[in-house]
């Protein structure tokens, strides 16, 4: 495993998340939050999710609230465009 596919996730009473290995924030708002990360898209879930911190340098990200679900989404190997192009 290289530095660039490590992650940690650190929470804490599902009030507050340290993050390593995120590349982007995709959407965000106070229940949901979308990160693209080192290891795919990161699907958090929950209510008065706030975003304290976000460094994209170092790849961190510090996010409080009511924390009620993680979720990691693949990407699908055949996407729509590639089946209309076969």
């Amino acid at each position: 495993m290289t530095k660039e596919d490590k992650q940690r996730l650190e929470l804490v009473e599902r009030k507050f998340l340290n993050i390593s290995g995120v590349k982007e924030v995709i959407n965000y708002d106070e229940t949901s939050v979308n990160l693209e990360t080192n290891l795919g898209s990161l699907i958090i879930k929950g209510q008065e999710l706030n975003i304290k911190e976000l460094n994209l340098d170092k790849s961190k990200l510090v996010l409080t609230g009511k924390i009620s679900q993680l979720s990691y989404e693949q990407a699908s190997k055949s996407s729509w465009l590639k089946k209309i192009f076969r």
